[in-house]
């Protein structure tokens, strides 16, 4: 077997229910702390229902951080200064100062967003309602899928295995985040 660690096209997604404050910070996180490393955000999915309070709060402070903003019509309705989005945008790892941003209509959407698009790498769900929290754990197919946290925490170092070596997204031997024990045999 040969591990593999792959390309990370994650995501954030703002539930109806979430918490606006904290789905803010998570998102600044994801984004901007790392821009250039597998385990930063590189689309942010966001609930229509929330929408108009959530998104140009959050885009203006994403802006603010010098982050480039691609986003579907809906939202640009909503944050006029984003660049119209393209397929390019939903498929692409920009391991930079950039984010497509796109609202979506249900946890259903945002499910089918992520398993179109994804890499399997590291999916954030950000909500107070742990039905869909399950949920999102359940369907989503990733080395990581995090609940009201950031991306960000897919780390080697972080998870307690010491040195970063890399993050499996495969599912034969390691998947997630790897150590030194992760890579050796006996």
């Amino acid at each position: 077997p040969t591990i593999e660690t792959g390309t990370g096209n994650c995501h954030v997604f703002v539930d109806a229910s979430a918490d606006l404050e904290k789905a803010r910070a998570i998102i600044l996180n994801a984004k901007v702390q790392r821009p250039g490393v597998c385990n930063a955000a590189e689309t942010l999915l966001v609930h229509k229902d929330i929408a108009a309070k959530f998104i140009p709060e959050a885009l203006k402070a994403l802006s603010e951080h010098k982050v480039e903003l691609f986003a579907d019509e809906r939202t640009r309705v909503l944050y006029p200064a984003a660049n119209a989005a393209t397929e390019y945008d939903w498929e692409t790892e920009y391991l930079d100062y950039k984010l497509a941003v796109k609202i979506v209509d249900s946890l259903d959407d945002a499910l089918e967003h992520i398993t179109t698009y994804g890499t399997q790498h590291s999916e954030a769900i950000v909500t107070n309602d742990m039905k869909n929290a399950k949920r999102f754990q359940d369907e989503v197919d990733a080395a990581t899928v995090y609940v009201n946290a950031s991306t960000r925490f897919t780390d080697g170092f972080e998870f307690g295995f010491g040195a970063e070596i890399g993050i499996s997204t495969q599912k034969l031997h390691a998947r997630g985040p790897m150590g030194l024990e992760q890579i050796v045999t006996y």
